[in-house]
Order: C-alpha cells, then sequence, then structure tokens
C-alpha cells in the first residue's frame, strides 16, 4: 500500500520532455543557476559518461575539456534545476561506462558518431 502510494508521487514528477540519449552522446544540458535573487540558465556540452539507476532517481555523468582540464558533471534528469537537454551527436560506443575517457586527450579522447 505505501509502495504504491510512492511510486505515483514519483511517477507525477517523472519528466516527460527528455529526449533519448545513450552513453556516448554528445548532449547540451540547460541547468537553471540562482545568484542572489536572480536566476539565469547555463548551458554545459559534453559526452555522457555514464547514466545510472532508471526512473525518478535517474542521473546523467557529462564530460568535457575546457581549457585543457577536465571537467565532470552529474546531473539528476528529473531535477527541477534542469531546463532542457539537446542532443547533439549521437555516439558510437561499445560501453556502459566511459571511464577510460579520463586518460586520454586530444585525438585519442574523440568517439566516432553514429550515422
Amino acid at each position: 500500500m505505501n509502495a504504491q502510494i510512492i511510486r505515483e508521487i514519483e511517477n507525477e514528477q517523472i519528466k516527460t520532455n527528455v529526449p533519448e540519449f545513450q552513453v556516448g552522446d554528445t548532449i547540451r544540458v540547460y541547468a537553471k543557476i540562482k545568484e542572489g535573487a536572480r536566476e539565469r540558465v547555463q548551458m554545459f556540452e559534453g559526452v555522457v559518461v555514464r547514466r545510472t539507476n532508471g526512473g525518478i532517481s535517474e542521473n546523467v555523468t557529462v564530460r568535457r575539456v575546457a581549457y585543457g582540464v577536465g571537467v565532470e558533471k552529474t546531473w539528476p534528469i528529473n531535477s527541477p534545476n534542469i531546463d532542457h537537454i539537446e542532443v547533439t551527436r549521437k555516439g558510437k560506443v561499445r560501453r556502459a561506462r566511459l571511464n577510460y575517457l579520463r586518460d586520454r586527450k586530444g585525438k585519442a579522447a574523440r568517439i566516432k558518431e553514429k550515422i
């Protein structure tokens, strides 16, 4: 009984406008940032390194290299702080986790594009 009530509440909060994307794809995450009383939307573009869990607690980790330094951010997909997500490129990978990208630089860190 209680599990059913929790499941119903979770289903109400799951976002429906999330596009289909997988590990290896390049995405743009538009996140809402609060600075004092103001709120703005900041874009973060990078490769999806991993997707974890499912349902309401689903997370996505996105990696990019900015000024020669690797930056990874993890967001809950159903968070109200995420404005929207865009898929830029579809990647062709054979793994569920792309942790090996952390050790690669330059051309070695590229991912083939799905056609």
